[in-house]
């Protein structure tokens, strides 16, 4: 392929992926700062270019090595975001996301929802383990915990053969903000947390558990038609977080990258719902 069709399709895909400038003057001042070298040495790659290659490889799924070369190096790019995850950058983003989506939307506290989704995981890595409905192939589960409206609050990283019931815990302690005193909440959960265990730990939390299974809400929505069950918000925002091509299928054989890039995947849904930036 010549020189200028390389070219031409770099600037493409540089548009097509560019981060919003909104959500960039949230991140910079979350990134650590980097104190030049007194001995000097090749300058240091921008920040927000290996953001955007962050970004890349989080939507697209691409793997590192074949980022296109208007990102820069690859490795640079990996190292970056390593770096950047270790300073818990990806968390930060997230907390920031949801207190500006409360600020300029409101979170639902009074009904919440959670649920586990499990995904492949070819690699294997940290917290992964054979998946019971993939013929025990290698997979992770990612437990979820949304707002009343689908807004991705809480979060935690499994192996696929982890029961949901036992990441409730985990789940509700990854919540980067809180809400207000004296708040009630309901978490709506399906068959899956219906145990003893998780009641006590809801109620210890200050929880007011809804447990139903499948069946019965099939029951009460053929009764009523009009009404759907609270919980399908948390399956829809695990259908949204799969349209991240590099959380659909995990290729991080460490769980802290997977996990901040699900960070970074929540705080893009947080702010794209409180209208930062328009949807792709």
């Amino acid at each position: 392929m010549a020189t200028a069709d390389l070219a031409l399709i770099d600037s493409l895909i540089e548009r097509r992926f560019r981060l919003p400038d909104a959500l960039w003057e949230r991140i910079r001042p979350l990134l650590p700062r980097h104190r030049p070298s007194p001995l000097g040495g090749r300058p240091r790659a921008d920040d927000r270019l290996c953001m955007e290659a962050v970004l890349f490889v989080l939507l697209t799924g691409i793997q590192w090595r074949a980022l296109p070369r208007c990102y820069g190096p690859a490795t640079t790019a990996h190292d970056r975001f390593q770096e950047w995850t270790e300073a818990g950058v990806f968390e930060r983003l997230w907390k920031r996301s949801l207190l500006h989506y409360d600020e300029e939307v409101g979170l639902q506290w009074t009904w919440q929802a959670m649920d586990g989704a499990m995904t492949k995981a070819p690699l294997g890595g940290e917290e992964t383990g054979p998946n019971p409905t993939d013929r025990a192939k290698t997979g992770v589960k990612r437990s979820l915990q949304t707002d009343g409206a689908g807004i991705p609050i809480g979060l935690a990283i499994a192996p696929a053969n982890r029961n949901d019931h036992k990441m409730l815990q985990a789940t509700l302690e990854s919540r980067p903000v809180r809400p207000p005193r004296n708040t009630s909440q309901h978490l709506c959960l399906d068959k899956g947390y219906d145990y003893d265990e998780s009641r006590e730990v809801l109620e210890a939390n200050d929880f007011v558990a809804h447990i139903r299974s499948r069946g019965e809400e099939q029951i009460e929505m053929e009764r009523n038609r009009k009404r759907r069950p609270r919980r399908w918000v948390v399956e829809r925002t695990h259908s949204w977080m799969n349209r991240f091509r590099r959380l659909l299928v995990r290729w991080e054989r460490k769980v802290a990258n997977y996990l901040a890039l699900a960070q970074f995947a929540c705080a893009w849904i947080a702010y794209r719902a409180a209208g930062l930036f328009a949807a792709r």
